[in-house]
């Protein structure tokens, strides 16, 4: 039986509620009446259950799914207005002992370059991403207790916030590491992260273990219930995710919302932030032996879903797809993008050579962040650099329950601005610089309320006087 309060991931993430929801949404796929009532619901902006949203999910009638796409877009713009955080990923190792069959990190890879960084050289990496203009980066790591044991994840989250270069400086650094302990967890939260991120890859625990054959990875119930062990070690803000073709993605987007709905009935917010990454090719990995891949039309209905089906929650779209692919789902509910990413270890101080490849994955959009933040701006969104909710303490049920009620808007949209001056000041082009200086007049004058307006243009005159630290 479905028990979403349960901390047993197959009773939270039960495979035969999975299918009986599966089977309902193929029944009444075709039924207006209850469709046209889910949609009613999802008017509401309190979100959707997995059944619910799964009908949509099957649903095929042209009307209804522009219906579902205007609604995600308002829904969008209710929460987050235009606004789009940048983040940068950063590797810093890929010795990893699973043996993941969609991942080249894994084991039995023998002519994969493997790296690991050292404290100088993520310093460099670092640098190199701050003169870029990057606040915001999200580590990575293979799973390795004995190159990459926890010791040295703090060392290196240690080391990033220790870098001030120029006007440079990393303000939150989102961690996406293998399953762990409590014990581990509360020494990442005392290390100051800000959101813990943890794909499931597949919800599908057959599926899931036979993807993970060997390496500690394999133990799905110990990888699913990673997140109750995040918020008990005292991370509020957690991160999920699948890998859009590795199962049916029905079922994954049935797992995925469940598991939502999951933390929000024991820990009493949901997840933070959700990620929508597809598999991609990659050093030994050819996605066409995978034989569910979704196209981007269904990518996006997908993304449009999720947007509706949990209308508070971030979402996360990386340099994996194309820039045409992230500018249509931008539209209908991604809220955060990297930005001239790299995905090998090392890379942003000086290329990496060809022979010691160490990539993850290859990059489909390999623009440069000014490009991107220019992008951005000339179809009205405001890049956003600001970390200021991390800062302040607004995480877990204090940023949701001004999230909800649209309090948040108060906060963000100058904060975005700030940043965004911040960034035009120090790093971009002349032509970014000139787009932007126009956008944020625009905008500033678009901030409802009149204290929080002239709070921002006070804030952004202290910006051009070098003052730049600041936590609105």
């Amino acid at each position: 039986m479905y028990n979403k309060n349960s901390l047993k991931a197959e009773e939270f993430i039960n495979h035969e509620e999975i299918l009986d929801t599966l089977a309902y949404a193929d029944k009444n796929k075709d039924n207006l009446e209850l469709i046209d009532s889910i949609i009613e619901k999802a008017k509401l902006r309190k979100g959707l259950s997995h059944r619910e949203a799964s009908v949509l999910l099957a649903c095929e009638n042209p009307q209804k799914i522009t219906e579902i796409y205007d609604l995600a877009e308002q829904i969008k713009k209710d929460f987050y207005g235009n606004r789009i955080v940048i983040f940068a990923p950063l590797y810093l190792s890929n010795y990893c002992v699973n043996g993941c069959v969609y991942c080249p990190y894994h084991l039995k890879n023998k002519h994969i370059a493997r790296k690991k960084l050292t404290q100088e050289e993520v310093k460099k990496e670092v640098i190199a991403l701050q003169d870029m203009g990057h606040k915001r980066l999200a580590i990575e790591a293979g799973e390795d207790p004995q190159m990459n044991p926890i010791e040295y994840i703090l060392e290196c989250i240690n080391t990033i916030y220790s870098i001030k270069h120029k006007n440079g400086a990393i303000r939150r650094v989102n961690v996406n590491i293998a399953a762990t302990t409590v014990e581990n967890y509360r020494k990442l939260k005392d290390a100051g992260i800000g959101t813990y991120i943890l794909f499931q890859e597949t919800y599908h625990k057959q599926s899931y273990e036979a993807l993970h054959p060997t390496g500690p990875k394999h133990n799905y119930a110990y990888h699913t219930e990673a997140m109750d062990r995040a918020m008990e070690g005292g991370i509020d803000d957690v991160g999920l995710g699948v890998l859009f073709g590795l199962e049916l993605y029905r079922y994954e987007f049935a797992g995925l919302l469940m598991h939502a709905e999951h933390l929000e009935a024991v820990h009493g917010v949901g997840p933070h932030t959700i990620s929508v990454p597809r598999l991609k090719r990659a050093d030994d990995i050819d996605p066409d032996t995978f034989d569910n891949g979704i196209s981007d039309e269904i990518f996006a209905k997908l993304c449009a879903l999720i947007r509706i089906s949990v209308p508070y929650t971030g979402m996360i779209i990386s340099t994996r797809e194309s820039k045409e692919v992230r500018e249509k789902v931008i539209r209908l509910g991604v809220s955060q993008i990297s930005g001239a990413s790299k995905t090998s270890v090392g890379g942003y101080c000086e290329p990496e050579p060809e022979d010691e490849n160490s990539e993850q994955f290859d990059v489909s959009d390999k623009r440069t962040l000014d490009e991107v933040v220019r992008w951005l701006m000339q179809m009205d969104y405001i890049p956003s650099f600001c970390t200021a909710c991390y800062r302040e303490g607004r995480t877990g049920d204090r940023f949701m329950s001004l999230c909800k009620s649209g309090q948040i808007q108060n906060c963000c949209h100058p904060n975005a601005l700030m940043t965004l001056k911040e960034y035009l000041m120090d790093y971009a082009s002349k032509e970014t610089k000139a787009i932007g200086e126009e956008l944020i007049k625009a905008e500033l004058n678009n901030i409802p309320k009149e204290k929080v307006r002239q709070i921002c243009a006070d804030h952004l005159e202290k910006i051009e006087n070098g003052i730049r630290d600041f936590r609105f």
